[in-house]
């Protein structure tokens, strides 16, 4: 599968502060790749060295097998990308916007942006600084849409969004990866990333911690299990298996903590005349806060 995106221990740092260090990355194409982090985490400093916004202090970037500060026009001919923040004319309407940047790009499909303006349920007629922070952000999504790229950069994307405009959008990233294209997708809002990323990186301090799919990344907290039994739960039987933890037993019912796989548990209920199983899959949410701390994860 061809690599969109590659780094190469890349390190940016501003004067003496730390923007990201040693950053090893590679996105395939036709993934939607999420890159995951608290604020001030090194995603929106990764992107913008990614597209040759800022230069890198050492270390190197590729986007479609190019080096990016070798000939970054080349890379955005193929790009769309949303910034995690941006401001555009003020006296412009959201249909002149679109227009503006639409012929920047040697003129669009006008068919398929009609298409995005209508499923972002966008009036194009209002100016620019009319809008609200969530009208704000339809504009530049359809804006970094409308050409088809195929590579979509996205920082940040739902900010301001209301949850059914949501929808709409992540419908249309798997609309948009059905067709050949892939995305890299920052973010800071966990439940986001695990509703439509294949695979996620998470950076944390300038640093990548781990880059897993999610369903992967899932199993580093701990299910939270519940057995019913008959007689008395044979605690200590659960006790003794690996990755079981903080035990408890009320009645007839046994609670405990698995991390990792559940299976040997499974195994164990069935031989121990369980009459009941109760599982709950942790969310990507636990997942982070169990591996890398509530303080340092700042989730919302």
């Amino acid at each position: 599968m061809a690599e969109i995106i590659k780094t190469e221990k890349l390190t940016k740092y501003y004067g003496s502060h730390r923007g990201i260090i040693e950053v090893d990355l590679d996105v395939h194409q036709g993934e939607v790749f999420g890159f995951l982090g608290p604020n001030g985490a090194g995603k929106t400093t990764t992107i913008r060295v990614l597209l040759d916004l800022i230069r890198p202090t050492s270390g190197k970037a590729y986007v479609f097998g190019i080096e990016s500060s070798v000939d970054p026009v080349a890379i955005h001919r193929r790009i769309g990308y949303l910034p995690g923040e941006f401001a555009l004319y003020d006296r412009l309407t959201g249909g002149q916007t679109l227009e503006y940047f639409g012929n920047l790009r040697g003129g669009v499909d006008k068919a398929y942006r009609a298409q995005l303006v209508e499923r972002f349920d966008l009036d194009p007629s209002r100016r620019y600084r009319e809008y609200s922070k969530g009208n704000k952000q339809k504009v530049g999504l359809v804006a970094a849409l409308q050409h088809r790229p195929e590579l979509l950069m996205l920082d940040e994307p739902t900010a301001g969004l209301d949850p059914l405009v949501q929808q709409t959008f992540f419908s249309l990233l798997r609309d948009h990866v059905k067709d050949g294209a892939t995305v890299f997708l920052s973010s800071h809002i966990l439940s986001e990333v695990e509703r439509s990323c294949d695979r996620v990186a998470i950076i944390r301090e300038g640093r990548l911690v781990r880059v897993d799919r999610v369903d992967a990344l899932r199993d580093l907290a701990h299910h939270q299990v519940e057995l019913r039994f008959e007689g008395a739960p044979p605690a200590a039987e659960f006790k003794k298996l690996k990755g079981v933890s903080d035990v408890t037993v009320e009645d007839h019912i046994l609670r405990m903590r698995v991390l990792g796989s559940i299976t040997p548990v499974v195994q164990a209920a069935a031989k121990l005349g369980v009459i009941d199983f109760l599982s709950r899959e942790p969310s990507l949410e636990e997942t982070f806060l169990a591996q890398y701390g509530r303080e340092s994860a700042e989730v919302k």
